[in-house]
């Protein structure tokens, strides 16, 4: 990925943990790797194809003097979301907060905070089994698309599917969404949670009726596993409901496991369905 970089941008600001380097100021330096796609703007010579970063070292300056945080993690923190959901074509961003007269007491040359955030590519299965299945489905793509830090990038269709596991229930209604998010796996999960709670899904039976259902299926290419979550999804190459819709919107995304594309999987499992 191509890079604009901007080197110890000067500013007076209010931060610090003390109550008089909140009032009074003090000299910060700011660094700032911005990672995007070059190449249209080197081939138009246009500005408008890349990322004016005149425009972005204005943008840090007035947020972190219009601001006054305590930590400089949490100046950083703030300072890579506005940017990030700011600016148009910014996929990630190392940041660098140099606070070189720190109050320590000791001769030093500089305390620095570095971070680098950016968004991320998730796909995310829906479904839903009880009461009014199609409006659970769209509320939950809806709110997903208004949340902090989350854009609903495609949809695939809604599709009814027989039940998984426990088959003495009604039909499901299933599909899949691409979402690119600022969130870290644990904090989309605890926004999943909550929209399940807030369509008073019940967890009473495993693989039981439920008013909505949202998994995270791929984050990234992103391997993982921890008590409340596994990704991949450890079971999604055995699930039609899952493969059929996510095959309409990413049938070339690659499991980092096994290798195999999710049209693959597909293929794979109507093939062994049949036999």
């Amino acid at each position: 990925m191509d890079k604009i970089r901007i080197k110890n941008l000067e500013l007076f600001a209010k931060h610090g943990v003390f109550p008089e380097e909140n009032a009074l100021g003090q000299k910060f330096l700011v660094s700032a790797d911005l990672y995007t796609d070059i190449r249209p703007a080197g081939l138009t010579d246009d500005l408008n194809a890349s990322i004016d970063y005149g425009m972005v070292c204005h943008k840090i300056k007035d947020f972190l003097e219009q601001h006054t945080f305590r930590l400089l993690e949490t100046a950083a923190e703030k300072l890579a979301w506005s940017l990030l959901t700011e600016i148009a074509g910014l996929k990630k961003v190392t940041l660098e907060i140099q606070k070189p007269w720190a109050p320590v007491g000791l001769p030093l040359e500089t305390v620095s905070v570095r971070i680098t955030r950016g968004w991320h590519t998730v796909y995310i299965a829906l479904g839903s089994n009880l009461g009014e299945k199609e409006t659970y489905l769209r509320n939950a793509v809806e709110s997903l698309n208004q949340a902090d830090g989350c854009r609903v990038e495609e949809v695939s269709e809604f599709l009814v599917t027989e039940p998984y596991g426990y088959t003495e229930q009604d039909d499901f209604l299933n599909g899949c969404l691409c979402l690119r998010t600022l969130l870290t796996p644990e904090e989309l999960l605890a926004l999943l949670h909550k929209l399940e709670q807030e369509a008073e899904r019940k967890r009473e039976i495993r693989w039981g009726p439920r008013t909505l259902d949202l998994d995270i299926i791929f984050y990234d290419d992103l391997v993982m596993d921890s008590r409340d979550l596994q990704i991949p999804h450890g079971d999604m190459q055995n699930r039609d409901f899952v493969l059929r819709p996510l095959a309409q919107i990413a049938p070339y995304v690659r499991h980092p496991i096994l290798k195999k594309t999710v049209g693959g999987m597909l293929a794979d499992l109507e093939h062994s369905q049949k036999i």
